[in-house]
Parts: structure tokens; C-alpha cells; sequence
């Protein structure tokens, strides 16, 4: 036997080089196909991104359309709405009872022909022309400490804060009117609350119907001898979209002790006092 007839079978060096190649050609059109893919992944997130920041930039540029505030209605259809938040506090009267406690349409002012916004920002402007009386009262100096001309009701803490700051304008006061008393129990005891207005010339009293409520049932610091409005908050609506009167516990407080006080009560029934709905 001859030496070749011992050499194990190779391979052609020109298959082992095209063998290597292919590989190559394998391994690239991979990466390519790999990198293509990521940036076709990269643009269809940007192109979301891009689209979600366009809808959000939309929905900043549109102002949310207000609902009309049921405050704008006349008083012959505010007493029915009125009627109906007694019924849901005074659950267990009848009829004839709750017609015992209802509030005279008569007392009720008529504010529908006010056009502008029953926001804060023209608090001042819708009592100057809405409500000239009071305007005129509020700017006269009061003759008794805690007796104020104007109880305003509001909701919560913050919300009475905001109100106070802004009845405080010297359109409303001029040089002479009273104070404005901030009453809420946050923060407040009901003896300091109680301390203050027996020492104080108040012209407007703006509370939530908690502490507003205690103050006149429960003790004798505030006074409703120069008491001529009530305003009660019920276009202002909370994070929770909730109009004052919406919510069970203040609904409570304000016809059971605001309203429902008796030296307020009995205001109301002869007309000395009188309720708007801002």
C-alpha cells in the first residue's frame, strides 16, 4: 500500500472557504435584521410618545365646559330644590312636617339674571350688583360685636379661607365696615371662636356649617340681630365634584343648625333675612 492510500480524506480548501463565508453572510444578515427591528421598535415609540403629547397638550388648550350651577335657576324652582335637599336631612317627616320647615320662596333672592361666573373671582362684582343692600351694609361700621350683616356657608376649611380673603376687599368694607370672621373647628377651638366675636365688630361671618352651627345653637356670642343674608356656597364643587349640599354631613349641619336655628328659622319665615345661592 502506498503512503496516499494512508492519508485520511479531506476536504476541498475551496468548499472550506466557502463554507466560512456563508457563515459570515448568515451572521450579518442577522445583525441586520436585529437593528433594522430595534429601529423600527424605536420609531413606533417615539411616533406614542409623540401622539400621547399631543393629546395631552390638546386637553390643556380646551377649557372644560361648567356645568350650569343650579344657583342660576329663579326662586320658584330654587325652593323645590331646596325643599328636596330638607327632605333628604329630615327623612322621617311627612308632608305636612316638612312643610313646617320649609323656607319661603318670598326669601329667597333671585340672582337668575346674574350672567357672569359664581366663581370667587367675581364674588365681589355679583354682590356689588346683585345684592346692593348688603354691599351697603357691609361697608357701614356694625353697632354690636359678633352680629354680622352676611353668614356665608361653605364647605370645608380651605374653602372658608379663600372666601374670607376675598370679602375682605375694601369694595365691599371701604374704610369703615367690620371685621370678617374666618370660623371653622380646624385648628380653632369653639371657646376662642366664642372670644373673638364677643369682642369683635364683625360685618360678614364666613364659617363651615359645623362650627357656624354650634356658635349660634349652642352659645351666645353670635348675635343675628343685624343678620340680613345667607349665602350658601353651592356652586363651588369639592375634588370629588360635591356641591355643599351634596354632601350628607353638611347637608345635616346646614339645615339643622344653620337654617334650622331658630333665631335664623324664624328670619327667614318673616322675610328680615334672606337666602341666596351662589
Amino acid at each position: 500500500m502506498s503512503d496516499e492510500d494512508d492519508l485520511p480524506e479531506t476536504e476541498d480548501i475551496g468548499d472550506l472557504l466557502s463554507a466560512d463565508e456563508d457563515s459570515g453572510n448568515v451572521g450579518q444578515s442577522t445583525q441586520t435584521q436585529n437593528a433594522a427591528a430595534a429601529e423600527k421598535k424605536r420609531k413606533r415609540r417615539a411616533k406614542e410618545k409623540e401622539r400621547k403629547a399631543k393629546k395631552r397638550k390638546l386637553a390643556e388648550t380646551v377649557e372644560p365646559v361648567e356645568a350650569p350651577s343650579i344657583a342660576a335657576q329663579p326662586p320658584v324652582l330654587l325652593v323645590d330644590y331646596i325643599t328636596s335637599m330638607q327632605a333628604k336631612t329630615f327623612s322621617k317627616m311627612s308632608g305636612i312636617e316638612l312643610a313646617d320647615v320649609q323656607i319661603p320662596e318670598s326669601s329667597i333672592v333671585d340672582t337668575s339674571t346674574w350672567a357672569g361666573s359664581r366663581n370667587l373671582d367675581q364674588l365681589v362684582d355679583f354682590i356689588i350688583k346683585m345684592l346692593p343692600t348688603l354691599h351697603t351694609r357691609m361697608g357701614q361700621r356694625p353697632k354690636n360685636n359678633g352680629a354680622p350683616t352676611l353668614i356665608f356657608v361653605a364647605g370645608a376649611a380651605l374653602r372658608v379661607a379663600d372666601v374670607t380673603r376675598v370679602l375682605k376687599d375694601k369694595r365691599l368694607r371701604g374704610e369703615k365696615g367690620g371685621d370678617v370672621a374666618k370660623l371653622f373647628a380646624k385648628h380653632f377651638k369653639l371657646e376662642e371662636h366664642v372670644a373673638y366675636l364677643k369682642r369683635t365688630k364683625i360685618a360678614a361671618a364666613v364659617g363651615t356649617p359645623g362650627r357656624l352651627g354650634k356658635l349660634l345653637c349652642d352659645t351666645d356670642a353670635f348675635s343675628t340681630s343685624a343678620l340680613t343674608h345667607i349665602i350658601l356656597d353651592v356652586s363651588y364643587r369639592d375634588v370629588k365634584k360635591r356641591t355643599l349640599l351634596d354632601i350628607p354631613e353638611t347637608r345635616d349641619e346646614v339645615f339643622r343648625t344653620v337654617l334650622g336655628a331658630p333665631k335664623v328659622f324664624n328670619g327667614l319665615r318673616q322675610g328680615t333675612i334672606q337666602l341666596v345661592l351662589l
